[in-house]
């Protein structure tokens, strides 16, 4: 019994003197000057859930220590309320083990209030990073990550696209004439091929702050977004708060029991229950504790909701692959905001785009609304609000007075009228319904709006069919486009728009996400120059640059009034007005020849009498009819 009792006391003594442990701590560094002086520190390291952490750096206050379920965690929250730009050192103190960490306060580069975000004076350009252009090679195959393969063979496989790509074309995109790149989520997505599926589109999360190595490094991303600044491009964001990726530390050792929501599938012994993951689109056969989301949006504004409809919807797993995060919980939130926050002045981002905004606690959200709008006022946020009713979208807008919680986000992203064009595309615009009328009567709720003009409208994006289906008849596309680019909308671009690429998710989302001729080594085709474009892509080209360099710093567009008129013998009007000058969008809704009557219009031509298309700058006479093509779109200049 002595012998027992002295082994024990002998490994009491062993384990208090073992080292303190620390894996990490994230963020990595912070900022001085913050308006919202708290900082969340999350520790990663075996056992240091009881450790003691101390620091006498000056202005530095440790106002809490939160000791989480898992043994591998401590949360560290501080005051810096007054510090200054330094390092100061942590102490951290188990038993009689103690460690020094040193932990760097950085100086802000620009006041939050100085940074600008993207509105609807800009053009967003949206590309995949892994399916547009390829700087380097180096970065193809990554040691000690989960078993992957480029393959461009496969549409849902990696094909090697990279920040660096996207850098060498910088100038591309001055070019064509956009003002700000939108590209989907760059953070590293450690996750294993499954089969011919993989994680290429970068939406599940296995570290918050580090870029995925194969796109690149933090550095890179910095770069990028320097240089793109240098040349009058903003940089916009991808972000996922609803959920992570499975092989995130978080889920094979949970921070805490509710930090995922419906964690149950996550214990060991439900996991061994459950057949291997062989997708990544949420076909895997799993038990019964896995609950996925409905996909159904409505409950979370339905005044009628059943409570296992809304817990579907905001609790419900994505897919199998992406384990939902639970923004009820306060940890789980400020480290998502702060997270936000340390993009913003580590790399300097002009805005973010939210992927799956409704399917996350939407108290959470407004909270990390309401702390972006505190450090950085002109900063913008776009919400991704997948429902096709302009009720639903008006809803989740900052101010709106449509729901009872106010949300803070700014801007919501157009999904009624990426369904009603792409409806309208395919048919003749008759007296009533069909056609434009479609667009007609979508734009006429935007009373239901607080700010019409922070509405993202786009025509196809990486999750839908593109505008061109099969096919490559640019005309339907000319007038969608003449259409998004002069209405009080913030517009979006699909990237190859402006070389007619097509493709549909007939087969797989990897059609509509092909690689950008001329990006990748060995590529026979060069679409990025005139000399590699057919002559319909270079007519394209030159249509779509015309119009978007007639659109920058064009105040017509941006601040100018809107009158809409009803289509009348097929013909839709829509005139934007601004300090005496006037545009008029014209398009022909019929696949036959037209004539539009000026004096119907008179309440916005006035005395104007004649008129120039600012895209082939032909010349009308507005004191007698317009005589209009088959499907043609005009944008006209009063003078």
């Amino acid at each position: 019994m002595k012998k027992i009792l002295t082994a024990l006391l002998l490994g009491t003594t062993l384990s208090m003197n073992a080292a303190v442990k620390i894996d990490k701590i994230e963020p990595g560094n912070w900022f001085a000057g913050m308006k919202d002086a708290s900082l969340q520190l999350m520790v990663y390291g075996e056992g240091i859930k009881t450790a003691d952490v101390t620091t006498d750096y000056p202005g530095v206050k440790i106002d809490s220590l939160v000791r989480l379920d898992s043994p591998n965690y401590l949360l560290v929250y501080m005051n810096l309320e007054g510090a200054q730009p330094g390092k100061m050192v942590l102490n951290f103190t188990q038993g009689k083990s103690k460690k020094k960490v040193e932990y760097e306060l950085k100086a802000r580069e620009m006041k939050g209030e100085d940074r600008k975000g993207f509105s609807n004076a800009d053009v967003l350009y949206m590309l995949m990073p892994d399916r547009f252009a390829s700087g380097r090679t180096d970065n193809d195959q990554i040691k000690g990550m989960q078993a992957y393969r480029n393959d461009r063979t496969e549409p849902s496989l990696r094909h090697g696209g990279d920040l660096e790509g996207i850098r060498q074309h910088l100038d591309y995109f001055k070019e064509l004439g956009v003002t700000a790149l939108w590209f989907t989520p760059v953070l590293e997505n450690d996750s294993p091929d499954h089969g011919t599926q993989s994680t290429y589109h970068g939406y599940a999360t296995t570290n918050y702050y580090r870029v995925d190595p194969r796109f690149g490094s933090n550095e890179e991303y910095r770069r990028l977004c320097d240089e793109a600044h240098e040349k009058g491009l903003k940089i916009v964001m991808d972000m996922i708060f609803n959920h992570s990726g499975f092989e995130h530390p978080w889920v094979k050792d949970m921070p805490s029991k509710d930090w995922f929501n419906t964690p149950e599938w996550l214990l060991p012994e439900n996991q061994a229950k459950s057949v291997e993951l062989n997708t990544m689109d949420g076909a895997a056969k799993v038990n019964d504790a896995y609950v996925q989301t409905s996909y159904k949006l409505t409950p979370v504004v339905d005044p009628y909701a059943s409570k296992i409809d809304l817990h579907e919807t905001v609790d419900g797993w994505f897919v199998p692959t992406m384990p939902d995060l639970n923004q009820r919980v306060k940890y789980v939130m400020d480290y998502l905001i702060q997270n936000s926050i340390w993009w913003i002045e580590t790399v300097g981002i002009d805005g973010i785009r939210m992927d799956t905004y409704p399917y996350a606690d939407a108290d959470g959200m407004a909270h990390w609304m309401k702390r972006l709008h505190l450090e950085y006022p002109h900063f913008n946020t776009v919400g991704e609000t997948w429902v096709t009713e302009p009720a639903y979208t008006a809803a989740w807008q900052k101010d709106s007075k449509l729901s009872a919680k106010n949300s803070y986000l700014p801007s919501v992203m157009d999904f009624a009228f990426y369904d009603r064009i792409n409806q309208a595309k395919n048919e003749e615009t008759d007296d009533w319904w069909k056609g434009f009328n479609r667009i007609y009567n979508s734009l006429v709720y935007d009373y239901l709006y607080p700010n019409p003009s922070s509405v993202m409208a786009f025509l196809d994006n990486h999750d839908t069919d593109r505008f061109l289906g099969k096919g490559k008849d640019s005309t339907a596309l000319k007038q969608a486009l003449a259409l998004l680019l002069t209405i009080n909308r913030i517009p979006q671009l699909y990237y190859g728009t402006e070389i007619l690429m097509n493709g549909t998710k007939e087969v797989t989302d990897g059609h509509v996400r092909k690689d950008f001729p001329g990006g990748f080594p060995g590529d026979t085709k060069n679409a990025f120059t005139r000399e590699g474009r057919t002559q319909a892509e270079n007519a394209m080209f030159d249509w779509l640059s015309r119009l978007l360099h007639w659109r920058q710093g064009n105040e017509v567009i941006t601040k100018g009034t809107q009158t809409q008129f009803i289509p009348y013998q097929g013909i839709y009007v829509i005139a934007r007005q601004y300090q005496g000058k006037t545009v008029l969008t014209i398009l022909n809704g019929k696949r036959s020849k037209n004539s539009l009557n000026p004096k119907r219009y008179q309440e916005v031509i006035g005395q104007h009498t004649q008129a120039k298309d600012v895209l082939t700058g032909k010349s009308f006479q507005l004191t007698a009819p317009v005589e209009l093509q088959a499907r043609q779109a005009l944008i006209l200049e009063l003078k």
